[in-house]
């Protein structure tokens, strides 16, 4: 007789932005920023990050404008 499945209960992730309630996510804060972004420089997708659609877009136009003000590298090394 095969052993019983094991269920596993996915927790629904919840963005951190809305839960702090953060309407404006600052260019300038790069450790807020620099958690959304692995060691190869690349920005994370939202399934992986666990942010919400409107927090993503928001995110990812952040990382760009910090990028270019140079607070965040394009790439490491």
């Amino acid at each position: 007789m095969p052993a019983p499945k094991r269920f596993s209960v996915k927790r629904r992730r919840v963005c951190k932005f809305c839960a702090e309630k953060i309407t404006y996510i600052d260019f300038k804060d790069g450790k807020l920023l620099s958690h959304f972004i692995p060691e190869r420089g690349k920005i994370l997708p939202r399934r992986i990050s666990g942010v919400c659609s409107v927090h993503q877009r928001q995110l990812s136009e952040a990382i760009k404008r910090a990028r270019h003000m140079a607070i965040l590298p394009f790439v490491s090394d």
